[in-house]
């Protein structure tokens, strides 16, 4: 086998440890440094993971030797820069969603992979999951005839938080909708593509966080009624309606290990573990790509990126959700 992928943690979080846990899953990848603002962080990351290079501040990881792509982990309204520093040291990038808090941000960052000649990819990990690639497959087969509606949604309790968390705190572009309203307004578009209109509401805390947002997305012949919220859970099973059959994804859609397929009124059941917490698999797509010398996923593309950011700031628009940083 050739030498390992080597990979570098940037900004080693809740989010980055579950990511390093499924990385140890893969056979052609190593985890080989962390870098954080706060160097005791990066060490108690490194510890738990037998990193072996620990950096103290972002700059010393991108211009490391010792990492061939960076997992940017960091809050969204720092993306953008560490995303464009990285790949200007020629590091490969998989950042997570959203890619850019709006698309002028996502058209930065697409441009400067261009630029420098490195893959990047944003991390959004449920269009790897196992059980939505068998969905899609099944719509693009025409399986479920012509798909008429479609619900998603992503919803839980977050009311509770730290106010300073980057959940609640508009400086660090808090609201529910590009933290999770990102997955439901993902599957639309996998599924049913751009719309041709959107619809939207939300309500707003106090500090101007948004909580909750609805949206329905108006296609030629289809709807699709999408949701993301703080203020409550709610059952996250995801429904693609068609004029032959449905499909239930299990809760929770996004992570799902399976779906139902209903025809005439008969169900079959679709079982398929994920392995590790389900980050396994875009790791495999990232290391495949940097091995094929390629730029960008031919399963989620910079223009899947500028396409789900340009939805993201129209419903952004329609409902008034504005951060302080913003011009």
């Amino acid at each position: 086998m050739e030498s390992k992928i080597k990979w570098g943690i940037v900004g080693p979080g809740k989010i980055a440890r579950k990511f390093a846990s499924d990385l140890q899953l893969v056979e052609d990848a190593i985890i080989t440094g962390v870098g954080s603002r706060n160097l005791q962080r990066a060490q108690e990351f490194a510890d738990e993971f037998h990193v072996p290079h620990v950096f103290g501040s972002y700059e010393e990881l991108f211009q490391s030797s010792e990492v061939d792509v960076l997992y940017i982990a960091t809050p969204h309204n720092f993306h953008k820069e560490l995303a464009i520093r990285a790949m200007e040291n020629g590091k490969h990038v998989l950042c997570e969603k959203p890619l850019g808090i709006n698309g002028k941000e996502v058209a930065e960052i697409v441009e400067a992979a261009k630029k420098n000649k490195v893959f990047m990819m944003e991390a959004l990990w449920s269009r790897f999951n196992p059980a939505i690639q068998r969905v899609k497959k099944l719509v693009d087969e025409g399986k479920l005839g012509q798909i008429t509606y479609l619900h998603a949604d992503f919803a839980f309790y977050a009311l509770d938080r730290d106010k300073d968390s980057r959940l609640l705190n508009p400086n660090l572009a808090s609201g529910s909708l590009l933290d999770i309203g990102i997955y439901p307004v993902f599957l639309a578009y996998l599924i049913l593509g751009m719309p041709e209109r959107i619809e939207a509401m939300s309500t707003f805390h106090g500090n101007g966080t948004e909580l909750q947002t609805s949206m329905i997305f108006q296609y030629p012949e289809a709807q699709a009624l999408l949701y993301s919220g703080f203020r409550g859970r709610s059952k996250m099973e995801a429904e693609i309606s068609g004029t032959e059959a449905e499909v239930y994804l299990r809760p929770r859609w996004h992570e799902a290990n399976g779906f139902s397929l209903v025809k005439n009124g008969e169900a079959e059941e679709f079982d398929l573990p994920v392995r590790g917490t389900g980050y396994f698999y875009e790791i495999m797509e990232v290391n495949q790509c940097i091995r094929e010398q390629r730029i960008e996923s031919g399963s989620w593309s910079h223009q899947n990126s500028l396409d789900i950011a340009e939805l993201l700031d129209t419903i952004r628009k329609k409902c008034g959700i504005s951060f302080p940083f913003e011009g």
